[in-house]
């Protein structure tokens, strides 16, 4: 009974792992953000208000006859409003002590007195309560699924003029109290349309299934239902890259889940190693990370060195000594990501080919070797493309850390592997023999092919937000948890970390994640967006099974 009870007990972390997939990626609106949402929002509601369509009203009582007609909002004061947080699935929009100001056409005939003119009302006391109940689609998109609302007004009042002002102000109060109910009765199906058609549409420009480029494309659907409470509001994105060859593709998880506890900046992003491993694995199944210099694009120093330590093949192997070199850079397995507090890095393992080819026959293979490296990567945001630049840098433990920082505490030592080598897939021997090339490879490396790498990933992917809604004061922040436990390391710039107390030594695997603090700003207004995705009411609508091909602005498929 005991060892069923421990085996349960030590699956049952795997159960839960199985039933909640961590996303790749995962963004947080905090109460600051959802401040400035408020302010586009009440602009956007207000333009919404404007264009109320109030029905004509006519109608008698007893010798007097009236018909309104012509009703348009002249002005809007909505001073007190308010957009919260509701828990679980919520946003709370509340307008108190609200005014609506009203001009429309009347005709009147009172017996045999017949007038007509306009008139000028105002709505006071206006109370607008909404609720919007988030939650993600069929295609993993967020929307508006539903929403509650009730509006009210207090008082009313209307000014006549015309000839036969002093006789009808005492017969306004049937105009008043027709206007008020057809008013209050308008204003819930104007905000439901502006909500569930309109600001959905302004969702559909989230991008969830695009193309990055000819090879690879993101998934950002949601994995589940928003969480919101009373000050955040949360979304889990799948976050995994597929190669356009093999788009029905999934790549198991099985990285830490990002953990944004802060609630300072108005937005938070964060990207655990599978969104990158995801990408680099895509781009190596699509058969693009082969890299390969002839000719001109060898430096001279390095083609002398060459011709120098393969000589003795060259003249052994080839008549044509003096044929062009030829070096091929192939990644043999997915280049794998590791995100440490001290910054991120990619370890890649590749072949190098070097060759002689010589004019009109076959090329003559000159060396074979293996090279095993870590490039550091800069992770950055650039508008809402998060891009990635890769460096080579040397890795290792000293008093100073890789990036210039201190090294940390005693009690916790770190190693960081120094890992740029090559070596002879052949033999011992000429892997000794190589060991004078290795630090003109390194600069070959970081020369030319860092260089052709950086251009090639240059446009970055976009971060799941709506149009006209970008990121200001970037701030890129790296995080560090302990072996799936989920608790946060000391900064340690290594990839395992050996942490000494007096009672025990403890070896724990490190997995982290990186986080993107911001502010936000609209570029373009609501109306803007909405209008610019506006279906064209003659035009027909065009469905395409078949994606189309990748352009500088994301594609949805």
């Amino acid at each position: 009974m005991a060892a069923g009870s421990c085996l349960l007990l030590l699956l049952l972390p795997s159960l839960v792992t199985a039933s909640h997939s961590p996303p790749g990626c995962k963004i947080r609106i905090t109460s600051k953000g959802l401040d400035l949402v408020k302010q586009e929002g009440l602009r956007f509601v207000e333009q919404e208000l404007h264009n109320i369509t109030v029905s004509d009203l006519h109608g008698n009582e007893g010798q007097f006859q009236y018909n309104i007609s012509q009703v348009k909002v002249t002005d809007l004061q909505l001073a007190f409003s308010d957009l919260n947080f509701q828990p679980q699935q919520h946003l709370v929009f509340n307008i108190n002590n609200a005014s609506i100001s009203l001009r429309f056409r009347r005709q009147l005939l009172y017996w045999f007195f017949y007038d007509i003119g306009s008139i000028n009302a105002s709505a006071d006391g206006v109370h607008i309560y909404t609720v919007l109940e988030l939650a993600k689609d069929e295609a993993g998109r967020l929307k508006i699924s539903n929403m509650i609302c009730n509006a009210s007004i207090a008082r009313m009042h209307a000014g006549f003029s015309g000839t036969l002002r002093k006789v009808y102000e005492f017969l306004s109060t049937f105009i008043v109290t027709g206007m008020r109910f057809l008013l209050s009765q308008q204003i819930c199906p104007s905000l439901e349309h502006a909500s569930l058609v309109l600001l959905n549409s302004l969702l559909d420009t989230v991008p969830v299934r695009n193309y990055v480029d000819e090879h690879i494309g993101i998934d950002y659907s949601l994995l589940r239902d928003p969480s919101i409470s009373t000050d955040t509001l949360d979304l889990d994105f799948k976050g995994m890259f597929f190669p356009r060859v093999r788009e029905d593709q999934e790549l198991e998880n099985h990285a830490v889940e990002p953990v944004i506890k802060e609630t300072e900046r108005m937005v938070y992003v964060a990207f655990s190693e599978y969104f990158f491993d995801s990408a680099m694995q895509s781009y190596f199944q699509a058969g693009v990370l082969t890299i390969e210099l002839q000719g001109e694009k060898i430096p001279k120093d390095l083609e002398v060195l060459l011709r120098a330590t393969f000589f003795g093949t060259i003249f052994m192997l080839s008549p044509s000594v003096d044929a062009p070199l030829r070096l091929v850079l192939q990644v043999s397995a997915p280049p794998r990501c590791i995100i440490k507090p001290s910054g991120t890095s990619v370890s890649v393992s590749a072949f190098l080919n070097i060759s002689l080819v010589p004019p009109d026959r076959p090329p003559v293979q000159l060396s074979s070797m293996a090279m095993e490296t870590k490039l550091s990567a800069k992770v950055f945001l650039q508008g809402k493309a998060l891009r990635v630049q890769l460096d080579l840098r040397r890795y290792g433990w000293g008093p100073v850390g890789p990036w210039g920082e201190s090294p940390p505490s005693l009690i916790h030592n770190c190693f960081l592997l120094s890992r740029f080598r090559i070596f002879s897939k052949q033999s011992a021997l000429e892997s000794l023999a190589l060991f004078s090339l290795q630090a003109p490879l390194k600069t070959l490396l970081q020369l030319t092919i860092m260089p052709i790498i950086n251009e090639r990933t240059k446009k970055g992917v976009q971060i799941p937000l709506p149009e006209g809604m970008d990121f200001t004061r970037e701030v890129v922040t790296n995080h560090a948890v302990g072996g799936g436990m989920g608790q946060p390391v000391p900064p340690c710039p290594a990839g395992k970390g050996i942490v000494i107390s007096s009672l025990e030594l403890t070896l724990f695997p490190l997995q982290g994640f990186l986080t993107v603090g911001a502010d936000l700003h609209f570029s373009k207004g609501l109306r803007e967006v909405i209008e610019k995705y506006r279906p064209v009411p003659t035009a027909t609508a065009y469905s395409s099974s078949r994606p189309a091909e990748p352009s500088l602005d994301p594609i949805s498929l």
